[in-house]
């Protein structure tokens, strides 16, 4: 198959030919149809986060089963999958208790004394977060993906994979949003529009936009939002706090940058929540205050949206097919495979919503 490859940190992926395994005892194969364009990978692509070369990026698929492995119960060849990275053991303290999402359990991987699933001229490629997406198939366990309405369609179904699961998680779960309640979302990426569109569903009072583009301003606007703010102009932090007499119940940051961090602890109110998102660099820190801790102020991380993907994914896509979920809106673009470096160079930009690739 050809996968998209990265040999070294900071330089372009090589489209090359690929070996792909059978699959094993509770293995998928998946014939890839869509692979949305994740900031996420753009971290280990350039080197932020560590990875162990070469691997192959993308994490954020929809595709057909193929064929599985002996024990698979949960999809069958000719299902529409939605793959997920958050892979679950199942029987974990994080998987028996409910956090599915922070799973510890080793058994959705092949052991270092196993065939590799990913090999090119006899040698291991890596598999990048259970998944390595940017490729024509994908080998995974059956606990990373989860089938869907087969009238789904698939290029708008691969990015409820991460951005959706993720943003709509953070409304959903992570914050548990109450009808009425007020909703900053700090960063209108992918992510950050999947919340805007979620804190409508969920019935938040106000949704505030904040982000220095205008375009991007503009989408969350149409899945919702109720205030837009630029986030580079002086004083927006002062301009959300004035809007809503006093600071936000809740704040989201999808974008994984210190200043958002910051700006999304600065819009609180007296009791409300700061979620962060987004991956920023290892280094950083995100607080309160003394007076913020006092005034019962909170501050949460949230990986992948608190999700629990076997449930949430078919109902998310159900909100797409009900014309709750705008994910039209979400995708600006959609690329062959050899044009992923353009993808990621768009990405670093940063003017753009979510890029996918699909495969013929």
């Amino acid at each position: 198959m050809k996968a998209a490859i990265c040999f070294e940190p900071g330089k372009p992926l090589e489209i090359r030919d690929v070996t792909i395994d059978k699959p094993g005892p509770r293995e998928v194969l998946i014939r890839t149809a869509a692979t949305g364009v994740c900031r996420s990978d753009l971290h280990f692509v350039d080197g932020s986060y560590p990875a162990p070369l070469p691997f192959i990026p993308g994490h954020e698929a929809a595709g057909i089963v193929e064929a599985v492995g002996d024990g698979v119960t949960t999809v069958k060849p000719g299902d529409a999958v939605v793959t997920c990275l958050s892979a679950y053991c199942g029987h974990c303290e994080f998987c028996v208790t409910g956090r599915m999402a922070l799973c510890t359990g080793q058994d959705t991987k092949r052991g270092p004394h196993q065939h590799p699933r990913l090999s090119m001229d006899g040698a291991p490629v890596n598999q990048l977060l259970n998944l390595s997406a940017y490729a024509e198939q994908m080998l995974v366990h059956e606990h990373a993906c989860v089938a869907i309405n087969p009238e789904m369609p698939l290029d708008r179904a691969c990015v409820i994979g991460c951005a959706v699961t993720t943003g709509a998680g953070a409304v959903f779960n992570a914050a548990d949003v109450t009808p009425g309640e007020t909703v900053a979302i700090v960063g209108c990426g992918g992510v950050g529009l999947a919340a805007v569109n979620a804190a409508k569903i969920a019935g938040a009072g106000r949704i505030i936009a904040i982000d220095p583009v205008a375009d991007k301003r503009a989408l969350a606007e149409k899945l919702g939002a109720t205030d837009c703010i630029d986030a580079s102009a002086d004083g927006a932090a002062e301009q959300v706090i004035e809007l809503t007499k006093g600071g936000v119940h809740h704040a989201i940051e999808a974008v994984g940058r210190p200043a958002s961090a910051n700006m999304a602890v600065k819009v609180l109110r007296r009791g409300g929540t700061a979620t962060i998102l987004g991956m920023m660099p290892l280094a950083e820190k995100v607080g309160l205050s003394a007076m913020e801790l006092l005034q019962g102020k909170k501050l949460q991380g949230s990986l992948m949206g608190d999700n629990r993907f076997p449930v949430e994914i078919p109902r998310l896509v159900e909100f797409y097919m009900r014309g709750m979920l705008d994910l039209d809106t979400i995708i600006a673009e959609r690329l062959p495979l050899g044009r992923i470096n353009e993808a990621f160079d768009a990405l670093r930009v940063g003017d753009s919503a979510r890029s996918v690739i699909v495969y013929n």
